[in-house]
């Protein structure tokens, strides 16, 4: 009997359920390791990675379950991403401060699942 444990690459794309946390998915490693900076609450002036905001209070769990599926699968841009990641936080610890960095109504939870349509192209 010969095992072979070369096609793991095709399991391991269709997404297992973090069954092995040592070998990081490199869509991870990137969320992980890019800084963004957002003005408002606690990480304001300061440099925070994506992974982190994605983590944080202001990200609902199912915007953020969709937004890791959606960017796992390539579908979404890191820039699309951070784009929508940063909008929530922004506009989340707005609504909790009472006010509203844009102007428009704040709103504490995005109404709907897909926090802002991306596909402007």
């Amino acid at each position: 009997i010969r095992t072979k444990s070369s096609n793991k690459d095709a399991v391991t794309a269709a997404g297992e359920e973090g069954e092995d946390a040592s070998k990081e998915e490199p869509w991870v490693k990137t969320l992980k390791t890019t800084m963004v900076q957002v003005e408002a609450a606690e990480f304001r002036g300061h440099r925070v990675s994506l992974w982190a905001l994605l983590h944080s209070r202001y990200i609902p769990e199912e915007n953020r379950k969709e937004l890791l599926e959606l960017y796992g699968a390539g579908e979404l841009s890191l820039e699309q991403v951070k784009s929508v990641v940063t909008t929530i936080v922004t506009r989340v610890a707005a609504a909790e401060a009472g006010t509203s960095e844009d102007g428009a109504r704040a709103e504490p939870k995005p109404t709907e699942t897909e926090p802002t349509p991306l596909h402007g192209d």
